[in-house]
């Protein structure tokens, strides 16, 4: 029975992780953490960007809180677990898919992987800190609803930007590497 209560352990943990990471996008990271995130607004040079620092801050939360687990702590290791989980979605999807820092490219073209490229896509379309939209990571609100918060935000010129399909400016990948000459 104990496998059932770490099993919801590490579930529960990565549904409150995307809350927890939702949160200190919008309040720490688009606030006085700017330092560091501002790096992830701009255009990459290099495979990192100062931004990494917060998944290493959570990579090392994480470590701690399964080696307390370990010499007796419980839960805390299954806690633990559950943020290295979530730290491998959050890779996977915001990472890989959205910011294309993988080897290989993929743009979903329907369904929930779309909604969540293009919501990020969107917090992206507003350049700076303020007036973003879409901050968790592993789940997006509606597109549309997104857009219309934008175009109420922004005016109606945002309307171009904001547009959902691959067509457009804002639904392409932005290149994180700086033209070449």
């Amino acid at each position: 029975m104990l496998w059932l209560y770490n099993t919801l352990i590490v579930l529960a943990t990565i549904a409150a992780m995307e809350i927890i990471a939702a949160l200190a996008h919008k309040y720490i990271m688009h606030g006085w953490g700017w330092g560091w995130h501002l790096s992830h607004h701009e255009p990459r040079k290099g495979w990192f960007e100062v931004n990494d620092l917060y998944a290493v801050v959570f990579a090392v939360l994480s470590i701690v809180l399964i080696y307390l687990g370990s010499i007796g702590y419980w839960p805390l290791q299954w806690i633990g677990a559950g943020m290295t989980a979530y730290g491998l979605l959050y890779f996977m999807v915001h990472d890989g898919l959205v910011h294309q820092r993988w080897p290989f490219r993929y743009v979903p073209r329907r369904g929930y992987l779309k909604r969540l490229y293009m919501a990020h896509r969107l917090h992206h379309a507003v350049r700076g800190r303020e007036g973003c939209v879409s901050f968790g990571f592993l789940y997006a609100p509606p597109v549309d609803k997104l857009q219309a918060t934008l175009r109420q935000r922004h005016g109606r010129r945002r309307r171009r930007d904001a547009a959902t399909g691959p067509q457009n400016e804002a639904a392409q990948p932005a290149s994180r590497e700086k033209p070449a000459p």
